[in-house]
């Protein structure tokens, strides 16, 4: 094995034209991360399929429980412990908790399709197992990026990495086709698909890829990865079960349940990093922040997953809720034409993702990473001037453009998150870099969901009053259903129902005419009572999403210009030169993340 260019480190030594491993490796982690991440989302449009199987009315009291977390339990596991096996994959080897995520990810996705229980304890036991699937892509999600980095050599990561970084982004919006296409047939095929992809990755794993990082030996940091897990999954279940209503509000925020678990999330976090500067071997190496294009590009990540996390969810009740009914399309239709009405949004990251990814190799990261999150931005501004009952035409080439920016973001940024990185912390780097994406996505969706929430409590009372007073319902049933949380009118309208004969019920059905019975259970009643609060919501979400991308753009800018991690031991043969020397001296920000005094490169 001999020793390739600085940067590239001794995994692409020899002729580049004849290592093949590369593209194996590549083939195999992308698949990976695209099983995982397709995933993630295949089960927001298969909710509906999923629960009538189990029996289980997730709109009933006490049953959002089932249905919050079917959904977040396998983001919130994912972004807990995507760090910690980015730091055992350092010491034991990246290939083999690669390979053992395969493992993982196929097994508990058998497992999940054949379920025999039903309603709560059929919930209860797929929730278990989304939350095991999640560990599963934790190893694969954790370990892919430095796989390619080792791989790669430097002036081709761009390109590898925003295929595998598009791939993984793009799955959440094909896993809405597939779970549209798949549940009506039968809902446990959208957990069946992932065995056959994944038995074909862990054998093709197994067989073709190679250990090519040098291991690193050394102790696990259990404190400083138990206060991070515990503190991580307490800022996430104050985050999920602040959206659900708590007595007479229209949100939880002022729950002692959520409270209390925010502080102590909060509370746990304070310590890990107090934990982690006196560790000997921290989990979290927090000496990587003094790079510059790590820290700005981390931040990035964080920041364009806020803005993006939540935009599927909106997207999805504002169609399923509102567009396709008001366009003749039935509620039980809607699930799949939600998805597939999106495919503009993935057709952008799948066109920007590679593209960009390559010219950042020639040109750096920051033109294509700030560039897209200010397109991004202008993106939602379009998003806040289409009505609510808007031309498809125009939509789409929004979703087009927004997935454009967005691709043209991820795959330059995760490039220079990785190529800003010593080759010994690569897995715990990345796996810091995939944590703020993962903690953002559920993070955004909490934030996302209560100005949606805030955005109705004002003036969806009030329309839905008038509307139903108006077809003859009953004076006590009227006042329920108008105080129901907005949080449930969201959910029955996120999940396919028809909410107005699912809330009304056949006994108040039946005692109104047949008229009026027809119009509430209608396809139009139900959307124009929401368009106009639901509007509202949504404007407070899309001006949220474009200040997330300006300060996303801001930090993104200030990595510098191109910086590539270049090996202090041949350094001189790097073609340009390295922001990590200082007249022939390793800079002291690199010398204190590597452990070491500062040296003078030969």
């Amino acid at each position: 094995m001999s020793v390739g260019r600085a940067g590239q480190g001794p995994t692409a030594g020899g002729d580049e034209t004849n290592d093949r491993y590369k593209w194996t490796a590549l083939f195999n982690v992308t698949l990976g991360v695209l099983m995982a991440t397709i995933d993630g989302s295949i089960t927001l449009i298969a909710m509906p399929d999923i629960f009538r199987g189990i029996h289980l009315d997730p709109l009933q009291p006490g049953n959002s429980f089932y249905l919050l977390w079917m959904l977040l339990g396998f983001l919130v596991t994912t972004s807990v412990l995507v760090v910690n096996f980015g730091r055992l994959g350092d010491i034991y080897g990246r290939v083999k908790l690669y390979n053992l995520g395969f493992v993982v990810y196929t097994f508990f996705s058998l497992l999940l399709s054949v379920t025999w229980m039903t309603g709560r304890s059929g919930a209860m036991f797929l929730v278990v197992m989304r939350v095991f699937q999640g560990v599963g892509s934790a190893l694969l999600i954790a370990n892919s990026a430095a796989i390619l980095t080792d791989a790669f050599p430097q002036h081709q990561r761009g390109m590898a990495l925003g295929i595998n970084n598009v791939a993984g982004i793009s799955g959440t919006f094909i896993g809405l086709v597939l779970g549209g296409l798949l549940a009506p047939i039968d809902w446990r095929l959208v957990f069946l698909i992932s065995v056959p992809i994944g038995l074909l990755g862990t054998v093709w794993a197994y067989l073709k890829l190679e250990e090519r990082s040098v291991r690193r030996p050394g102790t696990i940091d259990w404190p400083g990865n138990v206060t991070f897990a515990l503190g991580l999954i307490g800022l996430m279940i104050g985050l999920t079960y602040g959206i659900e209503p708590y007595g007479s509000s229209a949100m939880g925020w002022t729950s002692p349940r959520v409270i209390s678990a925010l502080a102590c999330g909060v509370v746990l976090l304070v310590a890990f990093a107090i934990i982690e500067t006196r560790s000997a071997n921290p989990m979290f190496r927090l000496p990587l922040f003094k790079i510059r294009a790590f820290t700005a590009g981390s931040l990035s990540t964080l920041l364009s997953g806020i803005a993006r996390g939540g935009l599927m969810f909106m997207l999805v009740i504002w169609l399923q809720g509102i567009w396709l009914p008001e366009h003749g399309y039935s509620f039980t239709r809607t699930p799949l034409w939600a998805g597939i009405y999106m495919l503009p949004l993935t057709t952008g990251f799948l066109l920007a993702g590679p593209v960009s990814g390559l010219l950042s190799d020639r040109f750096g990261s920051r033109p294509f990473a700030t560039g897209g999150m200010l397109v991004s931005a202008a993106s939602f501004g379009l998003f806040l001037v289409l009505p609510v009952d808007f031309s498809y035409t125009w939509f789409a080439l929004i979703l087009l453009l927004n997935g454009l920016a967005m691709g043209a973001f991820a795959s330059p940024n995760r490039a220079g998150v990785m190529n800003s990185l010593p080759p010994q912390h690569r897995g715990v780097g990345g796996g810091m870099n995939s944590t703020f994406q993962n903690s953002a996505q559920v993070l955004s969706i909490g934030i996302f969901f209560t100005l949606m929430i805030l955005g109705l409590s004002s003036t969806l009372p009030g329309a839905l009053t008038r509307g139903l007073g108006a077809e003859g319902v009953p004076a006590a049933t009227v006042s329920t259903i108008a105080h129901l949380p907005p949080v449930s009118i969201l959910f029955a309208a996120f999940l396919g129902y028809n909410p107005m004969q699912h809330l009304l019920g056949t006994s108040v059905l039946a005692k109104l005419s047949s008229a009026h019975a027809h119009v509430l259970t209608g396809q139009t009643f139900f959307p124009s009572m929401i368009s106009a609060p639901f509007h509202s919501g949504l404007h407070k979400a899309f001006l949220f999403a474009i200040v997330a991308c300006l300060v996303a753009a801001a930090f993104s800018w200030m990595r510098g210009g191109r910086f590539v991690y270049a090996d202090p031991t041949t350094a001189t043969s790097h073609p340009e030169p390295s922001p990590l020397l200082v007249e022939g001296r390793l800079s002291p920000d690199v010398a204190a993340v590597l452990g070491s005094p500062e040296r003078r490169a030969p």
